[in-house]
């Protein structure tokens, strides 16, 4: 039994992508968690060696070396190295009462783009008065914004509101960024929360939101594009899927876990920063604020001319 338990670990870690979605969406479920199947091998592992069965311990090496293929990457450190841009993602949550202590935190990574959701009319001043000094340009939508050490244009909301829900929810924005190598669309976005329950895992809202996110980007005309946003999901769930394929696919195995949430106990990464024509490395969090999430910061390497430089606006 512990062998096959073992063989069915490792056919979940390497196909979780055949697990049916149309009840409970139970393959969003497995993929939002998909990294603590480790947690899995390692209890077979200790009742393989108190039952002291050989098949079982012989077994363990397929999980385990599908777990490593897919996440051991992340377990090694990450070097910075030559980036253009570095970006900061974080909902600072609507029951933040330090909302200046949690600007104040930011800053201290220097990022280029700070990206915040869940802003509140009450906090909202006193994040643009904590920011203003070392990000001149912002702009705001709803319930997001964006801080910027460049010029911002062409401010615009974003339409994600799935259809149930009702009207003045407002969690998308989009806005140019004028650097140094050119314009940039810059994306934030903050898709509807999930809850899970007896019948499974809640998501059809925010995979409604996804998808109308995904039209959003698959209509964008610059070609370099970041999105910043609580996707409240991980890059492996496939309900983000529209989102995820209008962007440059990250290679996830090699990124640090960086789970974001929930604060006091981080169990996964659903805050996310996404890239087109461009790279995001060195994937880390920051130390906690007043949030019930982790700030996530991120480093990003536009793609290269033949010279080695950013390529030309």
């Amino acid at each position: 039994m512990l062998a096959a338990l073992a063989v069915l670990t490792a056919a979940l870690l390497a196909f979780h992508s055949v697990v049916p979605n149309t009840v409970g969406r139970f393959g969003s479920l497995l993929e939002t968690f998909l990294p603590w199947l480790g947690m899995a091998v390692l209890l077979l592992l200790l009742l393989a060696l108190l039952r002291r069965s050989a098949s079982a311990l012989v077994a363990l090496v397929l999980p385990s070396a599908v777990w490593g293929l897919s996440f051991g990457g992340r377990l090694l450190p990450e070097d910075r190295g030559a980036h253009d841009l570095t970006a900061v993602q974080h909902n600072v949550s609507d029951v933040n009462t330090d909302p200046a202590g949690t600007a104040a935190a930011l800053i201290e990574t220097a990022p280029d783009l700070v990206a915040l959701e869940e802003l509140t009319p009450d906090a909202l001043p006193a994040y643009e008065k904590a920011l203003a000094p070392d990000y001149p340009h912002h702009a705001v939508e709803g319930t997001v914004g964006l801080w910027s050490r460049h010029p911002l244009s062409d401010v615009r909301r974003v339409d994600i509101r799935p259809a149930a829900i009702e009207e003045g929810w407002s969690r998308g924005m989009r806005s140019t960024a004028r650097t140094p190598w050119g314009d940039i669309a810059v994306y934030v976005a903050h898709l509807p929360s999930v809850r899970l329950g007896w019948n499974g895992l809640g998501s059809g809202a925010r995979d409604e939101s996804a998808g109308l996110l995904g039209d959003a980007l698959a209509t964008e005309r610059l070609d370099r594009v970041i999105l910043l946003g609580d996707l409240n999901s991980t890059l492996d769930d496939r309900g983000l899927d529209p989102v995820t394929s209008r962007m440059d696919r990250t290679d996830s195995a090699r990124q640090a876990f960086a789970f974001s949430w929930p604060a006091s106990f981080p169990v996964s990464r659903i805050d996310q920063v996404l890239a087109r024509s461009a790279t995001v490395t060195n994937v880390r969090t920051l130390p906690a604020t007043g949030s019930d999430h982790l700030p996530l910061a991120v480093d990003i390497r536009l793609e290269r001319g033949s010279d080695g430089s950013p390529p030309p606006p």
